[in-house]
């Protein structure tokens, strides 16, 4: 049975968690324009004020935290409840990359990217999601990477971060389905993004972050579970995935360059 998409974005509440650059930026404006109400959240409020400037003031909110502070984001959400009422999508974008291979690996690092990427979410879905069972409705969208798909170089810390999405949207997927809450994972190849801009070597497939915030709207409003972009990067990823280990470690030491 496929779960519910949403097929009218005016007057839907939705949080986005790291609205202010990337692709959380790219989704604020989209869903903006498409005449949602959104809540902006990251830790640079002057960026988030810029992005709500463009909009009338009823249709936003500025929501300044951190996702590892269970506090602010508690606070945050109680202001979305008293201000609306409900939400009705958690789009959660925020993260954190450094690259890192094991010859260079930082444990401090690693304990900061888990705790953003992995907990974080864990985080606000442990908030909003009481509400949303209640109500019988809602959506979680959280984004996650191919580079949770297998291990990769440079990403010793960040990968793990990513695999541990996957898992987690696979689960919730599963307990949530027959709640009438949609979950869908968010996993993206390439993206021109301030944190991509850290690698040094070629990246294939390449999207900007606005084409990144398209393929979302359309994987939410068709209601997938699985929501990956480019396709003709993805896909390959996917069946790397699935090779023995031999096969798999081959092709990465003769075909990637890092």
């Amino acid at each position: 049975m496929k779960q519910a998409g949403i097929d009218n974005w005016l007057g839907k509440r939705v949080w986005v968690i790291g609205a202010s650059s990337g692709i959380g930026e790219a989704c604020a404006q989209a869903l903006l324009k498409a005449g949602a109400k959104v809540a902006l959240s990251s830790r640079r409020v002057e960026r988030l004020t810029h992005i709500a400037s463009s909009h009338p003031v009823e249709q936003s909110l500025v929501l300044a935290l951190d996702v590892t502070q269970a506090q602010q984001m508690q606070a945050a959400y109680q202001t979305i409840l008293e201000n609306w009422d409900g939400l009705d999508l958690l789009l959660f974008v925020s993260g954190m990359y450094i690259p890192m291979r094991a010859d260079a690996f930082d444990i401090q690092v690693a304990e900061r990217t888990i705790d953003a990427n992995l907990l974080g979410p864990m985080r606000a879905v442990a908030l909003v999601l009481p509400e949303m069972l209640k109500n019988r409705t809602g959506h979680l969208a959280i984004i996650g990477s191919v580079a949770g798909y297998s291990g990769l170089p440079k990403a010793l810390a960040y990968g793990p971060s990513k695999a541990g999405i996957i898992n987690f949207c696979e689960t919730l997927y599963y307990d949530l389905q027959p709640q009438g809450v949609s979950v869908h994972l968010i996993s993206p190849g390439f993206v021109a993004t301030e944190a991509t801009a850290q690698n040094d070597f070629e990246m294939p497939a390449l999207i900007t972050a606005e084409q990144a915030a398209k393929d979302i709207m359309a994987g939410l409003e068709q209601g997938e579970f699985d929501i990956h972009f480019p396709k003709r990067f993805t896909g390959f990823m996917k069946f790397l995935r699935i090779l023995p280990y031999p096969i798999y470690f081959w092709i990465l030491r003769r075909f990637v360059k890092i």
